[in-house]
């Protein structure tokens, strides 16, 4: 024992606020976003990035009524899911949401999904105004590449 403290004894860090969670980006999906986003049925895997980049995992699961010609995701439910991934993402790295507006998204489509797609939003830069990530939409049964996004907001 040296210092009151004995080899090996495990501290827990303290803090002063919750960790921004599974439970806290559920909440936050229904408070902030619009009835047809939560009709796409959006499922947070992950509201933390195992790496050193503040990010999220957030499923859409594959549904008929997304699909263009009943086949593939249309892209618009892909940017829709990349948009909301971001703000969960960014609420992550702030440990609780602020409010932002989506200022650019740029979105390259790789190859049509037929099945849930998966998105892992990576914070890049966040400051006071503004905020900058990337997102990498994936099919979740191959984890093969579906799409990528960059994308830009300002913090209001």
């Amino acid at each position: 024992m040296r210092g009151g403290i004995e080899m090996g004894e495990v501290h827990q860090l303290v803090t002063s606020e919750a960790a921004f969670g599974l439970q806290a980006a559920g909440r936050l999906m229904t408070r902030i976003f619009p009835a047809w986003v939560l009709d796409l049925a959006l499922l947070v895997e992950s509201g933390a990035a195992p790496d050193w980049q503040p990010g999220a995992v957030v499923r859409l699961p594959f549904s008929k009524k997304i699909c263009a010609g009943g086949e593939a995701v249309c892209s618009q439910a892909l940017m829709a899911l990349a948009d909301c991934a971001m703000v969960i993402a960014c609420s992550a790295a702030w440990n609780g949401y602020r409010p932002m507006s989506t200022i650019d998204q740029t979105t390259h489509f790789l190859r049509p999904a037929s099945v849930d797609v998966i998105a892992d939003a990576r914070v890049v830069r966040i400051g006071r105004n503004a905020s900058f990530g990337r997102v990498t939409l994936m099919g979740a049964h191959d984890k093969r590449p579906v799409g990528m996004v960059a994308s830009a907001y300002s913090i209001l």
